[in-house]
């Protein structure tokens, strides 16, 4: 909803750093933005839009399939750290 209402605001308003690194390292050509509006594309990306040039914005159910993988990413991500080391 925020990215709705504000899509020109910071990504770190939604997002963590880990999480918005993870973002740009998962989608292919991924461009490095600190714009809520990229972000939650990438985001719906990792669930499946495709964001092609006329395809309507990303609905609900693709976002949230985004956000269960990120989710899992970071937590591997995590689980990393926590054994390799920081």
């Amino acid at each position: 909803m925020l990215g709705r209402t504000a899509p020109e605001a910071v990504a770190g308003a939604a997002f963590t750093p880990l999480e918005q690194r993870l973002l740009q390292a998962a989608v292919a050509r991924a461009q490095p933005s600190t714009a809520l509006h990229h972000c939650l594309i990438q985001l719906a990306r990792l669930g499946g839009y495709l964001a092609r040039a006329h395809d309507p914005p990303p609905g609900n159910l693709v976002v949230w399939r985004g956000l269960a993988r990120l989710n899992d990413l970071a937590l591997g991500a995590d689980f990393g750290f926590a054994l390799v080391g920081k």
